[in-house]
Order: C-alpha cells, then sequence, then structure tokens
C-alpha cells in the first residue's frame, strides 16, 4: 500500500529494453544507446524480484514487456518459471515474432497476449515503425489466437494528425477477428519529446468518432486502466486509456521495473529504487522487500501531465517498458 491507501496488485517488468522495430514516437532518429547485456537482470534475478512482490506484497499480475520482450532469448524459460507463482502472466508485444514464439510461450504458461498496432494500413505502418512488417504481425496475431492466449487485445497509441483517421478501421478490425482494441492517448513519453496537448485525441472524442458508426455503450473500468465500452449489437467492445484528459491515478495499482533492475512506482516517476544494487550486493529477500516498500510509498498523488508542475520522465516509454 502506498502512502495514498492504494493497494498495488500489478507488476511490469521490461526484460530488454532494445527493440527490433524503430517506431518514431519511442526511438529518435539517431538511435539509442542499448544497455550492455551485464546490465540486463538475469531471468533468475527477474524471478527473485517477482517472488517477492508476490509472496510479500500480495501481487497477483505480472505482465512481460520491453522495449520488445520477445527479442531477449529464451523467452520462453523465463515465462515458464513466472508462471510457477501462480499469478496472471501477460506479454505486451509488437507481434512481429509471435508466428514462432506464440505456441512456446503458451506452453510455458504464458496467458494472455497485447499485440501494439498502430496502423492497419501498410504504408503508413511502414513509416511508424521503420519496418514493412505488418502482414507478420498479423500473423502472429492469428498464431496467438490460435495457441490458446486468451484474451488478445491491439493496444493502438491515437496520434493526431498521424493515424486517427483509422479509429473505425481499427473498430472493425476487433469486430471481425475477435480481438479487443484498446485506444491508448497519447502520452509525453516519446523519446524525441516533440509532444504537444493538440497531439492527444481524447477518449471523448475516440468515443464518439466510432459510435458515429458502431453504437456504444459504457461498461465501466474496474481495476484496470482502459474505460470499457461494448458495441450495441453485441459484437465485442473496446476500451480507452485516457492517462492524459482522464487520468486515472486514484485507482492506479502498478509498479514497474526497468531491464536494468530500477523500480518505478509511476509511469512518470523521476525517481527510481535500484533493485539491481540489492539483488547484486548479496541483499536479502527482506532488503528487496524494504525497498520495494520504501518505493511504493513515495508514490505521487498523481502525474501532473498538462499543469506547471509537471516533470517529465528522463526515460522514453521503450526505455521504462510498458
Amino acid at each position: 500500500m502506498d502512502g495514498h491507501g492504494r493497494v498495488h496488485r500489478d507488476l511490469r517488468i521490461s526484460v530488454t529494453d532494445r527493440c527490433n522495430f524503430r517506431c518514431s514516437y519511442c526511438m529518435p532518429p539517431e538511435g539509442l544507446q542499448w544497455l550492455d547485456r551485464g546490465e540486463l537482470l538475469t531471468f533468475e534475478e527477474i524471478t527473485r524480484v517477482a517472488a517477492v512482490a508476490v509472496g510479500e506484497f500480495g501481487i497477483t499480475s505480472i505482465r512481460l514487456t520491453g522495449g520488445e520482450p520477445t527479442v531477449r532469448a529464451d523467452l520462453d524459460r523465463l515465462v515458464a518459471a513466472l508462471s510457477l507463482l501462480d499469478v496472471d502472466l501477460s506479454l505486451t508485444t509488437n507481434g512481429s515474432r509471435l508466428a514462432t514464439l506464440a505456441a512456446p510461450l503458451a506452453a510455458a504458461g504464458l496467458r494472455r497476449i497485447n499485440i501494439s498496432i498502430d496502423s492497419l494500413r501498410s504504408e503508413r505502418f511502414a513509416e511508424l515503425t521503420h519496418r514493412d512488417d505488418l502482414d507478420d504481425v498479423l500473423t502472429g496475431l492469428d498464431a496467438a489466437q490460435g495457441s490458446g492466449l486468451d484474451p488478445v487485445k491491439v493496444n493502438c497509441v491515437v496520434m493526431r494528425g498521424v493515424n486517427d483517421d483509422e479509429l473505425v478501421d481499427f473498430a472493425t478490425f476487433g469486430r471481425e477477428r475477435g480481438v479487443v482494441v484498446r485506444f491508448i492517448e497519447f502520452m509525453p513519453l516519446d523519446a524525441q519529446g516533440e509532444w504537444y496537448a493538440g497531439s492527444v485525441v481524447s477518449q471523448r472524442e475516440i468515443i464518439e468518432r466510432i459510435a458515429e458508426v458502431y453504437p456504444l455503450e459504457p461498461v465501466g473500468r474496474g481495476d484496470e486502466p482502459a474505460e470499457r465500452f461494448r458495441f450495441v449489437d453485441g459484437r465485442g467492445e473496446i476500451g480507452v486509456i485516457p492517462s492524459v484528459t482522464e487520468p486515472f491515478c486514484g485507482s492506479c495499482d502498478r509498479i514497474r521495473l526497468t531491464a536494468d533492475g530500477r523500480l518505478r512506482n509511476c509511469l512518470f516517476a523521476v525517481e527510481e529504487t535500484d533493485l539491481r544494487a540489492v539483488l547484486r550486493s548479496g541483499g536479502t529477500d527482506a532488503d528487496l522487500g524494504d525497498a520495494i516498500r520504501s518505493c511504493v510509498a513515495g508514490k505521487w498523488a498523481g502525474h501532473s501531465i498538462g499543469r506547471v508542475e509537471f516533470i517529465r520522465p528522463s526515460r522514453s516509454m521503450s526505455q521504462i517498458g510498458g
């Protein structure tokens, strides 16, 4: 529990800072300086932190992220180890390698998956990612569904003037493919630092534009970050994560572990707790617990995006993990 009475149940773990895409809002043109392998937490270190988080603090959900987590070799071995903790184990990926990895990851204990797709148009997808891999991603989505991962969700970061003309296309895609599309408001975590308020397409606008074609009714949020809306005709639902225009900081139950072992109590935190140092200096599980407890206790009341006091994190989204 943090200093504002929130109980944290969701741990996001970045397994690598590397990615095989070069998304324009994640990575500057000159690229990023990748971490040396020795700076990354080992699978054993990740599992140890997760075990303390589950055993001492009641974490019930673990999501593996990156960078792009599927570029980390033998990822199924980490999934198998974490699945023994009896948590809701999921993965966020760009989907480009799922055609071959979906089945072994599911067999290792992965329960569900989120696939990031910011355009359904091949040329635009290639412009955004610098990879002409949309067909591979869609094949990977099919493989995920065929491997029994359920639900399969599609994450789309909506950017005004970039892909907001595809809102209805994505809704149609979700209805036809049987996947839940989650639209994410564009947040000030782009690597180039070019975010501005006018680039944000609000939850209200997203819902209004889709509802003109497919009538929607609200479902609610619960403990999830997404506000949920179902199609009135019963053909599935969509979600919107309104981090900018309708922040949900008061109910947020997430903490994040970066690939180099820094614990963050908020996506927009400006301070981190070095768990790698505890692990590699001979610290006990009790020491890890104390470090986690101290980090979570210092969580802010809210991120303050759009206010004069907002401080932009020094790391971009790809370096923090989703």
